[in-house]
């Protein structure tokens, strides 16, 4: 029998703030068919620190001096958004699938250019929206899906509290894109992944109002309106001294919030009211590199479509554009949504 190719991979950035270097290579050594066999970054401590982690892999300083191994045939974007949309259009240009840390880039336009690099090399590219592996947003779908509280209406979410955002590249607009493009990435794929509908129009307010010496902004908050009728209210805070649940839902036959490791569901069975407690499942990050795999092997579907990730950016675009312009704005490229990318 046959041996199962091997997709080899290549890690750009290794830095140790939180490790996600690390944390991808480890992840992709994981997976029957699949190895790290290089590392690049900047610096050579860093460097240094993936050989002792990996002590196989060969190490770069300049990522299209690694891009011409042909024996490459993934690599793995793990560098400051600002960097994400080049970095990914180079590595597609030189026939190599992609993977870009999230959020996958900071204007729509240069994810759809990341998307037709793609297209153009007939390769994949996807970002590492792996917390749509969470046991809170797993154990949510299941509750959504199954229509324990009916259709849902109306969806609240709140991400943050209060505190210097720290003096770093995340917290440099410039950089990072701004207060929405941390968790906000995370929070708003996870909101399009229970709301099977287009998004008509997205208002945005975006507060500069006490951390002077960052460039992100304070407190972000987008009001988004979708084509069934579904609103829905996201904020990201660093003011925000009195705290809420991340998910509070409301649908016809029902509603949820969350709290600590479970779900309060109010809901009817047959017409009688009744509460439930539901625990949060277990979170299966490592689903996120199995799926990969399956797809680059087997042809499996792919977890993250690029599609998906470019209506994240766009969005948060869209509600900085309102912040600024004081009247609801457009989402780009939602017109060409399709239900199975619009469902995640």
């Amino acid at each position: 029998m046959a041996a199962e190719p091997t997709i080899r991979a290549g890690i750009i950035g290794y830095g140790g703030a939180f490790n996600m270097g690390k944390h991808h290579a480890g992840s992709i050594n994981g997976q029957p068919g699949m190895r790290t066999v290089a590392v690049c970054d900047l610096d050579p401590k860093r460097q240094a620190a993936a050989k002792v982690d990996f002590p196989e892999v060969d190490t770069y300083g300049d990522y299209r001096e690694m891009l011409a191994r042909p024996d490459i045939d993934l690599c793995v974007v793990v560098l400051p958004h600002y960097l994400h949309a080049q970095a990914a259009i180079d590595c597609s240009n030189a026939g190599k699938h992609v993977i870009t840390e999230k959020p996958m880039c900071i204007t729509a336009a240069e994810a759809t250019a990341m998307i037709e690099a793609g297209r153009r090399a007939g390769r994949m590219v996807t970002t590492f929206h792996n917390r749509r592996h969470d046991g809170d947003y797993r154990t949510l779908r299941q509750i959504v899906q199954k229509g324990l509280i009916g259709d849902v209406f109306h969806v609240e979410m709140f991400g943050g509290g209060y505190g210097h955002p720290g003096y770093w590249w995340r917290s440099d607009k410039k950089v990072s894109g701004g207060h929405f493009y941390d968790w906000g990435a995370h929070y708003l794929d996870w909101l399009l992944g229970i709301v099977p509908s287009r998004v008509r129009e997205v208002r945005g307010f975006f507060r500069k109002l006490r951390w002077m010496d960052v460039t992100n902004e304070d407190h972000v908050h987008a009001l988004l309106v979708f084509e069934n009728g579904v609103t829905a209210d996201v904020q990201m805070s660093s003011l925000a001294r009195v705290g809420k649940p991340r998910w509070h839902v409301l649908g016809t036959r029902g509603g949820l919030q969350d709290s600590g490791d479970h779900f309060n569901v109010n809901t009817e069975v047959e017409g009688l009211a009744a509460q439930a407690t539901i625990k949060f499942q277990e979170s299966r990050w490592g689903d996120y590199y199995k799926q990969l795999a399956d797809h680059l092997l087997r042809g499996g579907p792919l977890d993250v479509r690029p599609e998906q990730a470019r209506r994240v950016i766009a969005i948060m675009e869209a509600a900085e554009k309102s912040s600024q312009s004081g009247r609801p704005e457009a989402v780009p490229y939602e017109d060409e949504i399709d239900p199975a990318v619009r469902m995640n």
